[in-house]
């Protein structure tokens, strides 16, 4: 049985009931745009980075609208989000608290790694009064490549100085496990939006509700 030294989480779905508002604003945009968005589009690009999301909203609708057009379609999503959250609209997941607390008892170090933007995460940390819980944050602006690539994992890993094996990531998305998988370190899923697939079921050390489950499931499968 492992040691476990380190966990490293992700952040929109996982940390945050982010995805949600993420589509609900864009939608509302859409729709005043009378661009035709959707919800099945939204959760094809969950956990990819923005950069990735907007390139295909480009590729999708420059044809009939215009590059301009589009431009001004994503900056007005991006913005009505950050809206949002600067107001407080991302709760908190269910059992981050209890989670945060148990790997402080247990003097168990973590990192964030996620494909949003730094100042993007800077203002849903704030808004939940969380910036002082993850003093180690790896972002898009850190890497070349986003989930489902590796990278970010890989990064996160040398920043906490740990083995792979006694490290343990948190996720949501079909990207994040990906990515997770590729880097060789341990995923646990808790899902959100999107259905565990039978191949991510492959991938997965556990799927589990809630973060509340998760110190349970940890003190069982590692050496604490």
């Amino acid at each position: 049985m492992a040691k476990l030294q380190g966990v490293i989480f992700d952040m929109d779905g996982l940390l945050f009931d982010t995805e949600l508002l993420y589509y609900q604003a864009t939608q509302e945009v859409a729709d005043e745009m009378g661009i035709p968005y959707s919800k099945e589009l939204y959760l094809a690009y969950v956990g990819v980075s923005d950069e990735e999301v907007w390139a295909a909203y480009h590729e999708r609708f420059d044809p009939d609208f215009g590059h301009d057009t589009v431009a001004c379609f994503i900056q007005a999503a991006f913005d009505r989000t950050v809206t949002l959250f600067q107001q407080g609209a991302a709760e908190l997941k269910p059992g981050v608290h209890t989670l945060l607390r148990f790997l402080d008892e247990q003097q168990i170090p973590r990192i964030l790694a996620s494909s949003n933007q730094r100042a993007v995460i800077d203002t849903l940390l704030a808004a939940a009064d969380l910036t002082a819980a993850f003093p180690e944050i790896v972002c898009f602006d850190d890497v070349a490549k986003a989930k489902p690539d590796p990278e970010i994992f890989e990064k996160a890993q040398q920043i906490l100085g740990v083995p792979k094996a006694s490290l343990v990531i948190l996720e949501d998305s079909a990207n994040g496990i990906h990515a997770a998988h590729s880097a060789g370190i341990s995923v646990i899923m808790i899902p959100d939006l999107i259905a565990p697939t039978t191949i991510i079921e492959e991938k997965v050390l556990a799927i589990l509700p809630a973060l509340t489950d998760v110190p349970a499931f940890l003190s069982e499968a590692y050496t604490i």
